[in-house]
């Protein structure tokens, strides 16, 4: 039992979307959301849209993101490459 005045009062079921890969897990939760869905049990949850989560991030998924570095060293150098007279 959850002592008095010390939780949020809008502690409830909240569906939470992994924007990445499209995951979504319920949970409870008391993060505040203006949208709902219709999660996989039928019922409509308030959701929560995330960038990253368990299901996405390299840490967890033990798959190694591709950084692209080499466009970014070009867009450097051609911005601050010094003209030829």
């Amino acid at each position: 039992m959850m002592q008095k005045e010390l939780h949020p009062e809008n502690y409830r079921m909240v569906v939470f979307h992994d924007m990445s890969n499209g995951e979504e897990f319920l949970t409870r939760s008391c993060v505040n959301t203006s949208e709902t869905t219709t999660y996989k049990d039928g019922n409509e949850y308030p959701i929560y849209k995330l960038e990253i989560s368990n299901t996405s991030h390299p840490f967890f998924t033990g798959k190694k993101m591709l950084v692209d570095t080499a466009g970014r060293i070009e867009k450097f150098n051609q911005k601050f490459r010094k003209k030829k007279n």
